[in-house]
């Protein structure tokens, strides 16, 4: 028996809300912390509280995995955390707007699109025309009216290469052997993860602070309860009971609850060109997940800003 609609749209609600506010949530965390070591701590302790998860309701079976499924979870968490996550902290760690770098991840379908094709495969046309639409959406978004005064196109262009990096990952994620289960594949990717951050942390000369901010600490225990815990597990539960296509709608509607929330909370600029380039990236990647969710299902994402993998391999975890 399919669930009642009300539990479908509460889980949907705690991913839209959830997953579109952690933009918001990473911009208070890094205020006064080490934006890196941050990041590395959040998915590191995400990590141990997912696993208590699965020990304290399934046992230790679901943890049962060869030591290259497990080598190779820890190099997609690289990609997708260290690179993906860490390039977004830096940027708004820089003063770039939470509302604009949740436009600028949204572009991640497309970037996986770009490698599927280059890899030999043949999307449909009216995929790649969303891709072609999404990318001017992008370039829009990188013009220099779409940034408040003082802040340089470099914390965008971080951002780009850390979304390239996520679609990398994800690509990847689907073409190889990794731990069978879902959740348990999750953590594996958070550890490895934490640990570049931690690593990238500790080489580019940042420490830990001799004092938190109340606000930033409570920021960081929001990004790991609600944003990488809760959503997270309302996201994998959706995939096993609701179509596709419903649950896919957090690729297009996370960005607008983000500069909602930014403009909302955080008082964020949001241009005029902020505001067309965000149309039509949120407009493109529309097409290319209703096209690509007819025909493949989407795997279970293991972070919270990132849009589905258009693999479509349900064995990954890898948005």
């Amino acid at each position: 028996m399919p669930p009642a609609p009300w539990k479908l749209w509460t889980a949907l609600g705690l991913v839209y809300v959830f997953w579109g506010s952690t933009y918001l949530g990473i911009r208070y965390a890094v205020d006064g912390n080490p934006p890196l070591l941050m990041a590395g701590v959040r998915s590191l302790v995400a990590a141990g509280l997912l696993a208590l998860w699965v020990l304290a309701r399934r046992g230790r079976a679901p943890f049962r995995a060869t030591r290259r499924q497990w080598a190779w979870s820890a190099v997609i968490g690289v990609l997708l955390l260290t690179g993906g996550n860490g390039g977004v902290t830096l940027a708004e760690d820089s003063d770039l707007p939470s509302g604009l770098a949740a436009l600028l991840v949204a572009g991640v379908p497309l970037f996986v699109i770009v490698l599927r094709v280059l890899t030999g495969d043949r999307p449909g046309r009216r995929t790649l025309l969303g891709v072609a639409i999404g990318f001017l959406g992008l370039a829009v978004l990188l013009l220099p009216g779409s940034r408040p005064g003082g802040v340089s196109v470099g914390p965008a262009a971080l951002v780009v290469g850390a979304s390239m990096l996520w679609s990398l990952g994800s690509f990847q994620a689907s073409r190889i052997s990794l731990p069978p289960d879902p959740l348990v594949n999750t953590i594996g990717l958070m550890v490895g993860g934490s640990v570049g951050l931690l690593i990238a942390g500790a080489a580019a000369g940042e420490r830990v602070p001799s004092e938190f901010h109340v606000g930033a600490f409570v920021a960081l225990v929001y990004l790991i309860v609600f944003g990488s815990v809760i959503a997270f597990t309302a996201y994998t539960w959706l995939l096993g009971v609701a179509p596709v296509s419903q649950v896919a709608t957090y690729a297009y509607v996370n960005p607008v609850v983000a500069v909602f929330l930014g403009a909302l909370i955080a008082g964020e600029e949001v241009t005029t060109t902020t505001l067309i380039g965000g149309l039509i990236t949120v407009a493109a990647v529309i097409v290319v997940v209703s096209e690509e969710g007819h025909r493949r299902k989407p795997p279970p994402l293991p972070e919270v800003y990132e849009p589905i993998d258009l693999q479509g391999r349900s064995r990954s975890s890898a948005t």
